[in-house]
């Protein structure tokens, strides 16, 4: 029985070839390479590695439930995001009231230097030249 290219796996399975081809190369799928450079699959060896839910198992469950976890699923993220988000604002006010206080700081240091009186200039200087 002849083997399946990668491409033809890929597509037997849904899957993408890159897929395929890092479980060739973990060795979770066997696979010959050819002359050429290209793998031959054989199906059998496929769908032991990537076995397909049978027929069964997709009529058990039924639609309503697959909606719900969806939704469910949704739900969750939506509340996660909205936690961090709470989060972030809190950071940014935080931040945000840091910055008013440095620079109301910096404003009255700057406002203090300037009232601040000038050293006077009477003072005479002595040279270090002696004459």
């Amino acid at each position: 029985m002849t083997g399946l290219t990668l491409s033809q796996a890929a597509k037997a399975l849904g899957k993408s070839k890159s897929t395929l081809n890092r479980a060739i190369k973990t060795g979770r799928l066997s696979a010959t390479r050819n002359e050429d450079g290209t793998f031959s699959i054989n199906p059998a060896e496929l769908y032991r590695a990537f076995p397909e839910p049978s027929e069964n198992m997709r009529q058990e469950r039924p639609v309503e439930q697959d909606r719900t976890a969806v939704y469910d699923d949704l739900g969750s993220r939506i509340s996660l995001l909205q936690q961090l988000l709470e989060r972030e604002r809190e950071v940014v006010a935080d931040l945000k009231e840091d910055r008013d206080r440095w620079r109301q700081q910096a404003t009255s240091l700057l406002t203090n230097q300037d009232t601040a009186p000038a050293t006077p200039l009477s003072v005479k200087r002595r040279r270090w030249w002696p004459f």
